[in-house]
């Protein structure tokens, strides 16, 4: 999940797996793979910035719990 604004200055929060395009146009206009659309005020190298860190994470979480996992399990 990454955090975003709204034009109006709402706070938001889009599941970053759902993503299928973030455009300038010139307002930052983010596509969900549901074809739902949000403007932000973030630009898109942040928006951009803020899913690789996510992706990031999840990978981090999932080689911790990979490693915890008992053997045979």
């Amino acid at each position: 999940m990454i955090p975003v604004t709204r034009l109006n200055g709402s706070k938001l929060t889009i599941n970053a797996l759902l993503i299928e395009t973030i455009e300038e146009t010139p307002d930052t206009l983010i596509t969900l793979t549901t074809g739902k659309k949000f403007i932000v005020t973030e630009k898109v190298s942040d928006v951009v910035s803020l899913v690789k860190a996510y992706m990031q994470n999840v990978g981090s979480i999932r080689v911790a719990v990979k490693n915890n996992v008992p053997e045979g399990s």
